[in-house]
């Protein structure tokens, strides 16, 4: 049985993944506040905007958390094409999720429709990540710590489409991010504590990218796109301030 690390850098890698899951949060959250505050192709465009923050956020804290794990007595690689494939089931299934709540006329079937599929988007991007993992043994699982991984996933994506519904203040909505992000991250490490490897001793070369080879660079890009993004937001009027810069135009325009 390999020896778990997974915090091979300290506090880095959680704190930093913790922190990448509340920028996803607070982003998507925030987009979805302004769409539900438009219609038509505006309402569209804020939704898409959602689902790709909640999923590229849930997809770095992920990945950023496993620059960390280490197994003793193994390299670890991964596999590229699943790790892309997390990513974008991430982001698709977070989609479905914030469009059922941007556009359900029934908020309590919306709600559970969209935390049930987000839920299950963030819980299968934790596991198609993992199936990338190529190492020299075999991965297993617990799996009540699987059942309980996926439950706070849904719970989580529950509580943070409800606080998009019923909460307009930015300082309500930082708050509900720094909780989804907990939750995410717990979510993460419970999948992880799920997790036991036994070690085969083997001098063949795994197939795979590292870490720091694929997953590093790309965790760094889509940062840079949360980062950037949440600034293009934070700039952007809200529907309250278009409408009261019209009713002061139309104002001066009366007066002269």
């Amino acid at each position: 049985m390999g020896h778990l690390d997974h915090a091979a850098f300290g506090w880095l890698t959680p704190v930093l993944s913790y922190v990448m899951a509340c920028i996803g949060a607070a982003l998507g959250l925030r987009c979805t506040v302004r769409a539900l505050a438009t219609t038509g192709r505006a309402r569209r465009n804020w939704l898409i905007t959602a689902a790709s923050a909640i999923g590229t956020g849930i997809w770095t804290m992920h990945f950023v958390a496993m620059l960390g794990f280490a197994v003793t007595g193994t390299e670890i690689r991964y596999n590229v094409p699943l790790t892309v494939l997390s990513l974008l089931v991430a982001m698709a299934m977070v989609g479905v999720g914030v469009f059922a709540v941007g556009y359900g006329r029934n908020r309590a079937r919306a709600l559970a429709v969209g935390g049930l599929t987000t839920g299950l988007g963030v819980a299968s991007m934790h596991y198609i990540g993992m199936a990338a993992l190529r190492l020299h043994g075999a991965v297993r699982y617990d799996l009540w710590l699987v059942v309980l991984s996926v439950a706070i996933a849904v719970v989580a994506a529950s509580a943070a489409l409800w606080a998009a519904l019923n909460i307009e203040s930015p300082v309500a909505v930082a708050v509900a991010s720094l909780v989804m992000g907990a939750a995410v991250s717990s979510m993460h490490y419970t999948g992880m504590l799920a997790v036991s490897v036994h070690v085969e001793s083997s001098a063949d070369a795994l197939p795979g990218a590292t870490a720091m080879q694929f997953i590093f660079p790309l965790a760094v890009g889509l940062g840079s796109y949360l980062f950037l993004t949440s600034a293009f937001v934070a700039l952007s009027p809200t529907a309250r301030e278009r409408a009261a810069s019209a009713a002061a135009q139309r104002l001066t325009e009366t007066v002269a």
